[in-house]
């Protein structure tokens, strides 16, 4: 199999669904109404309700739900082939993550902002809202977790990646200004800050910045940690328009110029997948693909922490309620592309198949390295870039992503633990609900692993957990639209398969755990477990009033209240 045919059918496949299947999402199914009062308009405040250019949003949106996730998961997964990968990514997120993404976005615009976990208690009931609360939160604890480990990894194996992951901060807030203090033309500003943060990665590759092996008693990795939930602590806090937003803007062209370079070095080079499409063997002790494959690829498939997002910040910010097929829909899209790019450069980056056998000697073997080594190959071959360019391009690309998840994710986190003080009838501040937050981040990362390596340790039940999370808000787009009396099987059927491969992987883990003497991940599944099945169970009974309820029409718009 050539790399390119793969390339070609991939992204043929995911525009088709953003021109075909997304106009009748929006048209047929969610009804997007470019009238509608959004409540970035109705609740406008300045910090987190600002109405956006759906370009800029869509940047902010896309790069909060990519992160390091559509890297890693593919990366890992390609180990059963690169067939199953390929197939469950790009069938994944025309068929499930795009329609979830876009769902999310319109049901909390039509609520006023309010997050998914919110929603639950309407559309749920209060018993169902409550659990739902408790996977939310793990999920984000895992999320912030696992992806400042990720980030500091790279930024130990990769140090030419250092000079341009903190100048990308500077040109950011610079952005920021220039956008909302200055008024300047967006296409220039967009020039002028791709064409800075491609001078950094240009001046990081010449200006390597290597950490002595202890800093302040703590290892580099340990000390990359702190620094990052430091600066995400920060960062999540600060008005959305300062950082967040021109950050996540410039990051998403940026990612677009350097998957263009990617698949533009795919096309010129043409290299073969030296991977097995199905790969019979496997190392030993790999799980079986049915059902791990569905959860070690969640983001670049279908994420519930897409659907966070998209009703946590998006929603608030979304200028039209006729943007969200453009920002939820396409943002889908635009990681889906990511994730196809790491199963090519992770199955057509290496020489031979046994190159590719030396690094994927065991599951969990793979991930961002294979994705920076296979893609740094590429780039160099297919267009002449020095290897160590080309990997410090990679790696900048995936610590951006990363880091943009995790203070979007500790935004989100405080947002949750807010709402479980409100729960609980206590008021807690915005400051000491993101102390709180960094706590237990911290806790985590550190707890398992005195050199912060504990964050690793739950990425086998992120996955799941995520997609326990899209199977949930699936169920409250399906009881929404039921009680609209609108088409529900777009919805049902993607509902039905993630749940089903959801518990099973669970299941699955959970005795893997509990042989392993892994007693945290083995606490962590039994929570997860029996909060999922008590909402399933709850969401099937509201799904079943939902039928038989009166039809229930759409809020009026709010400026006609």
């Amino acid at each position: 199999m050539n790399s390119l045919l793969l390339a070609v059918v991939g992204v043929a496949l995911m525009i088709a669904g953003y021109l075909l299947y997304s106009r009748f999402l929006a048209r047929r199914v969610y009804r997007l109404d470019a009238s509608f009062r959004t409540p970035a308009h109705e609740l406008e405040d300045g910090v987190d309700f600002v109405p956006t250019n759906k370009f800029v949003l869509w940047g902010h949106h896309f790069t909060s739900v990519a992160g390091a996730a559509p890297i890693v998961g593919p990366a890992v997964a390609v180990i059963w082939g690169w067939l199953p990968a390929f197939l469950w990514v790009t069938l994944g997120t025309v068929f499930f993550a795009g329609m979830h993404d876009l769902g999310a976005l319109w049901a909390s615009v039509r609520h006023r902002g309010q997050s998914i976990g919110t929603l639950s208690e309407r559309y749920i009931g209060k018993r169902g809202s409550r659990l739902f609360l408790v996977v939310i939160f793990l999920l984000l604890l895992m999320v912030n977790a696992a992806f400042a480990v990720v980030i500091s990894g790279l930024l130990v194996s990769t140090p030419t990646a250092v000079v341009p992951v903190v100048g990308a901060l500077v040109v950011a807030v610079l952005i920021g200004q220039a956008i909302y203090r200055l008024r300047w033309n967006l296409p220039v500003v967009s020039v002028v800050g791709v064409v800075a943060l491609y001078g950094l990665i240009l001046l990081g590759d010449r200006f390597p910045v290597v950490l002595p092996e202890t800093v302040l008693g703590l290892s580099a990795e340990a000390f990359w940690i702190l620094l990052l939930f430091v600066y995400a602590g920060v960062a999540s806090m600060l008005p959305v328009w300062v950082l967040l937003q021109p950050r996540d803007y410039i990051n998403g062209l940026q990612l677009f110029i350097g998957l263009g370079l990617l698949y533009g070095a795919v096309l010129l080079f043409r290299p073969e997948v030296v991977a097995p499409a199905i790969n019979a063997n496997v190392p030993e002790g790999t799980p079986g693909l049915m059902p791990l494959l569905f959860v070690t690829i969640a983001c670049g498939a279908i994420s519930g922490f897409h659907g966070i997002v998209s009703s946590g910040t998006s929603s608030k910010q979304l200028d039209k309620e006729t943007d969200a097929r453009f920002v939820g829909y396409f943002g889908a899209v635009g990681e889906g592309l990511l994730a196809l790019g790491a199963i090519i450069a992770t199955t057509a980056g290496f020489r031979t198949l046994a190159d590719w056998e030396a690094v994927y000697t065991a599951f969990n073997e793979g991930g961002v390295a294979a994705f920076v080594t296979g893609g740094g190959a590429i780039l160099n071959a297919g267009l002449g870039i020095p290897t160590s360019l080309s990997a410090t391009i990679l790696a900048t690309m995936a610590v951006l992503f990363a880091a943009t998840t995790m203070d979007t994710g500790v935004r989100l986190q405080r947002f949750v633990v807010q709402e479980i003080g409100q729960i609980v009838g206590l008021k807690v501040g915005t400051m000491v609900a993101t102390v709180i937050v960094l706590a237990v981040c911290l806790g985590l990362a550190f707890g398992a692993g005195a050199d912060g390596s504990g964050g690793m340790i739950i990425w086998p039940l992120f996955g799941t957990t995520n997609q326990i999370l899209a199977g949930l808000t699936l169920s409250i787009l399906a009881v929404m639209l039921m009680r609209r009396r609108r088409p529900v099987l777009p919805i049902m059927i993607p509902l039905l398969f993630v749940l089903f491969v959801s518990v099973y992987a669970l299941l699955i883990q959970l005795g893997g755990f509990y042989r392993e003497g892994n007693w945290l991940l083995l606490i962590m599944d039994v929570v997860i477990l029996v909060a999922a099945v008590w909402v399933i169970v709850e969401s099937a009974i509201a799904l079943q009033r939902a039928r038989t309820a009166e039809p229930e029409h759409d809020e009026p718009v709010p400026s006609e209240r």
